[in-house]
């Protein structure tokens, strides 16, 4: 049916601030669904709270409200601008919830509003784990032995009729909040009593488990024609009992036969119509890894974090195909944005093979319980695409930017004996992979690891081949690495530096034996139709095959590097400005090419660049793409830290790096280098002096005093930031720190009290221009990322607004910054300005 006449006003839902659990998928999803409405015709008004995203920038709706995500002031919003419908949907848990709250005030009643897409009754139907349980009864869907309970009592009455352990799992939370699995009554009592509290309606699914199964999901659109289809089912590498945002994911599915395939298939298709949904949803299922018996976990009735992974791993565009869904279009009417050929009711085809593997935030909180469970810990995620599993997965863990030469993990758990590992690998942890390799290594068969943690025979044959190559390049040393063994490495997803460290010689070396055989990646287009339809959109991996489907033009390039995955300290705001530097690219005539290995972002859409490459941001892969797209310059300050560490591998490479050039970021981040610019510029700084061991550490604190701030260089977010008062608290640092970054010194500075300052600016080498000056309201010492802060100041007298003006406008020409920059300040209570630090590219406080 055509597009609906009587909707010419919609209302978009944000999702508010980035969680663990809730993320940039839905600043995607929003910006999508903003865009695919507006070429519809359609005047969008879209409220969210985060300054940080794409989704709130002037261009991507009509009116844009930056507030608060809470009943009172959508009201106000929906009665200013009588919107003709309200997409909930595509704004995560949060525009979810409202929609029921709005729904329930009765407001959307009195003035005539739409709930546009999957109705409040099929949101209540996948939301409310009775209704939901009650549902699937129906239709002979089967769902886990549970019981939904809305008081401690009931829910110790199950427990004392059932074993254990217990799955508990709120009602209208996000990413397991508030759920956990209990092994015994103490934990079940704690868990429940958190997950009645933080549920919405104060009600918990509470579930015997089937943990050890596998878990399976669907990512599913319905249209209001009824017409479903499958975009893509995924596969989680760990069993039932990790959050799905906790677990490595693959797909398609690996390990299915085509009747267990197509029977989850058939039910997903029945579950979605049972529901009544419009739009995309996440089924999630559990199956008996033994028999053809399977129950539904959940499902999510909206665009999840799932749905983002699929529409990065199929080129579907999923958010996009909703949007028009919900304002009356229906699949067959709905072009293909990839292939343009073909119709929205085309399943994607894949031909190759996708990996996810979570980012977690433990280099951060290094004594943080690293377990994992149906409560999700990441803060982000990566994906990389390979033609087999054993090439996507090691692609994917070159893509974490853990900054960590884990040669596969293998000399973390080095000093393990084998009885250790196995008690190790009994419990879900980040590091669980890493430690079955070892195990591998030792030694240790599938079928014992398979007995132990329930993990797919399938997936442990892929480790132990990849963990028998590696054996392989030790035992050979470099004098061995034949063409045949190299380029086995290279088809399984080794980079050079894996293999340089195996071999035990420098990367430099391995990299020369790919021009001495010569070896070099291809790369295969993605195009949802496994190559059935020519696709329009260049959007490629690599691989190392024949076949090259790149089609490189005559046209001026430049290249722009993203900021890999999420973590706290590197967000979303990075891809904000590496979306907002390709824009402007194109609006100078400039091609367009991105790499980025997030799913969750809108730089990895596939409309944003004129060529995306999803890869690794490595030296390896980056120079790789170079070579084939020969561009006139790199951008590195939009790709936060991750970009900037790049920057000179790539000039040591002859890369033109455009922008601020490498030796005035390195003057910026090389302390001693920075301290004799500040001198012969008179801007005082704390006093401070920089230590590679303990002992320098020691004595520069006892010459300057405590309690000193500490650090290392060439590190973003505050990582490793810390006040120390003492020498012990300094030996406790520096014993962690040092490993951190063994390559720069540890920063030590005196710590002021006083009122710290921040300023954003743009230079382009003559002219400075300074919107504001920050405030923050807490002491310093508390990191800018994590301080309230006000725009434009508040209480600063205007001597200091004066010195920190004069001090920006010299230190920015000083250090020749072409772009963006960053000065922190602290003011004493006597009123002087010390310049903490300069950051040569964006950070958190940039979109403020």
């Amino acid at each position: 049916m055509p597009k609906r006449e009587n909707i010419k006003k919609v209302l978009v839902i944000g999702s508010g601030p980035i969680i663990i659990g809730q993320a940039a998928e839905f600043d995607y999803s929003g910006a999508q669904a903003c865009k695919s409405l507006r070429e519809e015709g359609i005047e969008v008004v879209l409220v969210n709270s985060n300054p940080a995203t794409i989704m709130t920038d002037r261009e991507i709706a009509d009116h844009v409200y930056i507030e608060p995500i809470t009943l009172e002031f959508l009201k106000k919003i929906i009665i200013k601008e009588k919107p003709d419908g309200i997409l909930a949907s595509l704004g995560g848990q949060t525009g979810l919830n409202m929609a029921v709250e709005l729904s329930e005030d009765g407001i959307l009643a009195e003035l005539g509003i739409e709930l546009l897409g999957t109705s409040l009754e099929s949101i209540k139907l996948a939301e409310d784990r009775d209704l939901f349980k009650q549902t699937m009864n129906t239709i002979n869907e089967k769902v886990p032995k549970s019981a939904i309970v809305t008081n401690m009592s009931d829910a110790l009455e199950f427990a004392a009729n059932n074993k254990f352990p217990i799955i508990i799992r709120p009602a209208y939370t996000l990413g397991g909040t508030g759920g956990g699995i209990a092994q015994n009554i103490d934990e079940f009592e704690y868990i429940c009593g958190k997950g009645l509290k933080l549920s919405m309606i104060n009600q918990v699914l509470l579930e015997q488990s089937v943990a050890g199964w596998k878990e399976i999901e669907y990512e599913v659109i319905r249209d209001g024609a009824d017409n479903c289809i499958i975009v893509c089912n995924m596969e989680n590498f760990d069993p039932v009992g990790v959050h799905t945002g906790d677990s490595i994911v693959v797909a398609p599915s690996q390990t299915l036969s085509d009747i267990e395939y197509q029977m989850l298939r058939s039910a997903s298709i029945k579950i979605i119509r049972a529901l009544d949904i419009k739009g995309g949803c996440n089924i999630q299922f559990a199956l008996n890894p033994y028999s053809f018996e399977y129950v539904v976990i959940e499902v999510n009735p909206r665009v999840s974090r799932s749905s983002a992974l699929a529409s990065k791993a199929t080129g579907y565009p999923i958010a996009r195909v909703a949007a028009k869904i919900a304002i009356g279009l229906n699949l067959d009417e709905i072009k293909n944005s990839v292939t343009q050929n073909t119709y929205a009711c085309f399943e994607p085809s894949l031909d190759y093979i996708v990996t996810k593997v979570p980012r977690w935030p433990f280099d951060k909180f290094i004594t943080a319980d690293r377990s994992l469970g149906t409560q999700m810990k990441a803060t982000g995620e990566v994906m990389a695409i390979g033609r087999t599993f054993e090439e996507s997965l090691l692609k994917a863990i070159d893509s974490l930017d853990i900054k960590i030469n884990y040669q596969l993990g293998l000399s973390l758990f080095e000093s393990m004996t084998v009885e250790e590992l196995m008690e190790f690998i009994q419990q879900p942890h980040d590091e669980r992979i890493f430690a079955i390799c070892k195990a591998l290594q030792k030694n240790v068969t599938c079928e014992e690891i398979s007995n132990i943690t329930k993990i797919d025979m399938f997936f442990l044959k892929k480790l132990e081949k990849i963990v028998n190559i590696a054996e392989d390049i030790k035992n050979a040393g470099i004098a061995f690495l034949d063409y045949d063994l190299y380029t086995r490495a290279k088809k399984i997803g080794f980079g050079d530096s894996y293999i340089a460290n195996l071999a035990c010689v420098s990367v430099d070396k391995i990299s020369n034996l790919r021009h001495k055989y010569p070896i070099s990646p291809v790369y295969k287009i993605v195009d949802t139709c496994a190559g059935e339809f020519e696709a329009v959109t260049p959007y490629y991996y690599s691989t190392y095959e024949e076949k090259d489907d790149v089609a490189v033009s005559d046209n001026k390039k430049v290249l722009v590097i993203g900021s890999g995955p999420i973590r706290i300290g590197q967000g979303i705001e990075f891809d904000y400005c590496s979306v907002h530097s390709i824009k402007a690219l194109k609006e100078m005539g400039y091609e367009s090419i991105i790499i980025n290995n997030n799913p969750e972002t809108v730089s990895t859409d596939f409309d944003i660049a004129d060529k995306l490459y999803f890869e690794p941001l490595t030296k390896e892969c980056v120079l790789d793409i170079i070579e084939k797209e020969k561009p006139v310059g790199v951008i590195v300050q939009f790709g936060g830290q991750t970009a900037i560490n790049l920057a000179a591998p790539l000039n040591n490479d002859g890369v033109q790096i455009l922008g601020t050039s490498v030796t005035d970021i390195d003057v910026a981040e090389d302390r001693d280098k920075f301290l004799k610019l500040l001198e012969s510029l008179d801007i005082p700084i704390p006093p401070g002096s920089t230590a590679f061991s303990v002992e320098q550490a020691k004595v520069i604190a006892e010459n300057i005093g405590y309690p000193v701030l500490v650090r290392p260089s060439y590190v973003l977010g505050g990582r490793a930031m810390e006040i120390v008062y003492n020498d012990q608290m300094l030996d406790e640092y520096m014993s962690r720190a040092v490993d951190l970054s063994s390559k720069h010194p540890i920063l030590i500075d005196k710590y002021i009290e006083g009122k710290e300052i921040e300023v954003d600016g743009i230079c382009d080498g003559t002219d400075v221009l300074i919107p504001g000056i920050m405030e923050h309201i807490e002491r310093a010492g508390v990191h800018s990322g994590d301080s309230i802060s006000v725009y434009p100041s508040r209480s600063l007298s205007q001597e200091i607004k004066d010195t920190v003006v004069d001090y920006t406008i010299r230190l920015s020409k000083a250090l020749n910054i072409l772009g963006l920059f960053n000065i922190q300040f602290v003011a004493d209570s006597d009123g002087k300005v010390y310049v903490i630090e300069v950051n040569p590219e964006p950070v958190e406080q940039y979109h403020i």
